[in-house]
């Protein structure tokens, strides 16, 4: 047990009383071995994974739901995941160059903390064992948060860092050096396949001007660490001439439409499936990962392989349910969207006026919600003549999924 960051052993056949309203986890150390916590709304065996959840399964109607609003915060959000007790761990869109990269943002106290601790969230010249600039953050089945620091704020190497929630220490660090990256690169959102023991991270290409033509997607070995570049310029990871438009202006940099590429990503619950797609573009496309991961197969074999899975919106979020629907995040719009897998029709599912530049969506184990940040990124400065148009309050929503989400997604 770990009571307000205490640990205990329990051992089989004892007891404890963990104190009202205290926030705790737990883990059962042994395979096979049952959770049973009358306080904890999710649980599972650190050994293998399966987890229960408090979803509640209730039919959609195919009518807008409502998202309510689960936190009100003073910078904007990036991506959201979450611990093992429910906590939202949340990068601060790097957009604004926030001070703190990422926050703990504690659901029983409504407070924030700079995660895992106010050293990694403070650049120095001495190493590089801080971060960056994070935008995706994912967590796993064994209580890490991977976070992706793009790392050109303090002009150092990318990498993905993992931290330890359980033993509240780092994990691992796995660089991302060349050629898995380039000049334009802009590592923005990842996939943790724990599956295949990869990660999956889709680059954006436009980083330090690039234009998107350069979108790729990088494969990260995490036994290894070794990299591999994959689809650079494909016809699926390349942005369409789409630009994004919000209350009838195109997004622009100096009267040129920002294009982006390959953004959004995520894979099904048996990791057999990755979805993903440009920012800007009219489609999802699918590929299975052993196809991705063969190491024998042609460049134009493998584009065979690649399916056209959907129509969609421009946007930039995406995560899955278990029963394969595909919910991603539409700025343009103020919207989340879904993809649903029965007809691959694509649905307004939630909308509010105060989802300004809906960002990441994540689905949250411990209490059956689905999770979206608001960024406000059309409004800042870059995009209007260096006047930052974005400004406090920003807000965390949360909604029910048609069915139940799939963990870590």
């Amino acid at each position: 047990m770990i009571i307000e960051g205490k640990e205990t052993i329990v051992k089989a056949g004892e007891g404890i009383i963990i104190p009202p309203n205290k926030p705790h986890s737990f883990k059962a150390l042994e395979d096979n071995t049952v959770n049973i916590d009358f306080f904890t709304p999710a649980s599972f065996d650190c050994n293998d994974h399966k987890q229960t959840s408090p979803f509640t399964k209730t039919a959609w109607d195919g009518k807008p739901m409502y998202a309510e609003v689960f936190a009100t915060v003073d910078q904007a959000v990036g991506n959201i995941t979450f611990t093992p007790n429910g906590d939202l761990v949340y990068s601060h869109h790097p957009f604004f160059s926030p001070t703190d990269r990422v926050v703990r943002y504690d659901t029983a106290t409504k407070t924030a903390a700079p995660f895992p601790n106010k050293e990694w969230n403070t650049p120095r010249n001495t190493d590089d064992h801080y971060l960056s600039e994070v935008l995706g953050i994912r967590n796993d089945a064994n209580s890490i948060i991977w976070m992706l620091d793009m790392g050109k704020r303090n002009h150092i190497t990318p990498k993905i860092v993992g931290w330890n929630t359980y033993k509240n220490q780092l994990e691992r660090i796995y660089y991302l050096t060349e050629p898995a990256i380039i000049k334009t690169s802009q590592p923005n959102d990842m996939v943790i396949d724990t599956k295949h023991g990869i990660f999956i991270i889709a680059d954006e290409g436009i980083g330090n001007g690039g234009d998107g033509s350069k979108a790729a997607l990088i494969i990260v070995d995490m036994k290894t660490g070794i990299t591999k570049r994959l689809l650079e310029g494909h016809r699926t990871t390349l942005p369409e001439n789409k630009p994004t438009i919000i209350n009838n202006t195109p997004l622009a940099i100096n009267n040129k439409p920002l294009l982006v590429g390959a953004d959004g990503i995520t894979a099904d619950k048996d990791f057999e499936w990755l979805y993903y797609g440009p920012l800007n573009g009219s489609k999802i496309y699918r590929v299975r990962i052993d196809d991705l991961l063969d190491e024998q197969i042609t460049a134009s074999a493998l584009d065979e392989k690649i399916q056209t899975y959907s129509s969609k919106p421009n946007n930039g979020g995406l995560s899955i349910d278990a029963n394969g629907n595909l919910y991603l995040t539409a700025m343009e719009t103020n919207s989340v969207a879904v993809i649903l897998a029965k007809d691959k029709s694509v649905q307004q599912l939630t909308s509010d006026i105060n989802l300004k530049w809906p960002d990441g969506i994540s689905y949250n184990a411990a209490d059956g919600y689905m999770y979206v940040s608001t960024a406000q990124v059309h409004l800042g400065a870059v995009f209007h003549n260096g006047e930052n148009q974005a400004a406090a309050p920003y807000y965390i929503f949360r909604f029910k999924p048609i069915a139940e989400g799939v963990p870590f997604r």
